[in-house]
């Protein structure tokens, strides 16, 4: 099969830890052609989807894993599979980006994740379809429902809506004296939403990350525990990472959320929990495969592409 990837720039990239990278080995080794985009190489011309693709081969060496070729103009309807990987932040030009490849998707091609669900399921946000899994959480641009919300709960997590890697989230405490800056820079002076959860103290034991394919749960996930003097459990944030099998109550919020993503076309995603609390659904660049694949012996990105591939041969290539 043809494979397609939207992506930020390979030659930046961490292959000790990436999985896109992950998904082109697998791919490769079963045989697809690899075809190379990041986002300014998409188009759309009249009613057509277009990119600017360059043929990519991988190795897993550090020394020189990618080699791509000199880029052909070409409509995106020539490929099998996209697979759309680019890294949030989700804004104008993403959002773009995922109107381009819905129509690729009418012409035929299995786009993964589906794009409108991309735009759908902001991965904060989308967790409030199960409220019954969350800890309590505000989402709002008014600082005095902020302000209410720290003295309801005391101890607070606040987050962008729109970020990742744990890029500007805080720990706030009642009575915390900077809370006014902090209230108006996050909201830009009540510009913009954020999300405020109240703080789980199970983050000392992990953030997990449980990896989904077509809604069933990969049976080990990846417990990130924050650094010394940290609160967030992000590895990007420098936390520390432990495979561990999934607990009853993981297996309860994965059996709640996997219908919806299969109905949805959000064919892999990552569920983060944190205690017995879902905090995240993440739908664009979930992470964490290499990880889990070397400690517990898997082939995650594998299952996912011979998955993708026989969804692809049975037809179920268009948008949900």
């Amino acid at each position: 099969m043809k494979i397609g990837i939207v992506m930020d720039p390979i030659k930046g990239i961490n292959i000790d830890k990436d999985s896109s990278f992950a998904m082109l080995l697998a791919a490769q080794a079963r045989q697809c052609e690899l075809f190379y985009m990041e986002l300014p190489d998409l188009y759309l011309q009249q009613a057509e989807a277009r990119a600017r693709l360059r043929t990519l081969a991988v190795t897993d060496s550090r020394d020189g894993w990618y080699r791509l070729e000199e880029p052909e103009d070409r409509p995106l309807a020539e490929l099998d599979i996209i697979l759309m990987r680019k890294d949030p932040p989700v804004d104008q030009e993403y959002l773009v980006a995922t109107y381009i490849l819905e129509q690729a998707a009418r012409q035929g091609v299995m786009v993964v994740n589906n794009p409108r669900s991309l735009r759908d399921a902001n991965e904060k946000i989308f967790c409030t379809r199960f409220p019954e899994l969350m800890a309590p959480t505000l989402i709002s641009r008014d600082r005095s429902l902020l302000r209410d919300f720290l003295r309801q709960h005391g101890e607070i997590i606040l987050k962008p809506l729109h970020n990742m890697g744990g890029a500007s989230i805080f720990l706030i405490r009642q009575g915390e004296p900077n809370l006014s800056v902090i209230l108006e820079t996050m909201t830009d002076h009540g510009q913009h939403f954020i999300m405020a959860q109240r703080f789980i103290p199970g983050i000392a034991d992990g953030d997990k990350r449980i990896l989904m394919i077509n809604g069933e749960p990969v049976p080990f996930a990846l417990a990130r525990t924050p650094a010394a003097g940290e609160t967030r459990g992000n590895l990007a944030a420098g936390g520390s990472a432990r495979a561990q099998p999934l607990s009853a109550r993981d297996r309860e919020i994965c059996s709640a959320v996997g219908p919806l993503l299969r109905d949805t076309g959000l064919w892999f995603t990552g569920l983060d929990v944190i205690g017995d609390f879902l905090t995240e659904i993440n739908v664009t660049s979930p992470t964490c495969i290499r990880e889990l694949d070397r400690a517990c012996q898997l082939d995650i990105a594998g299952d996912l592409i011979e998955f993708l591939m026989t969804a692809r041969t049975q037809g179920r290539e268009h948008s949900p």
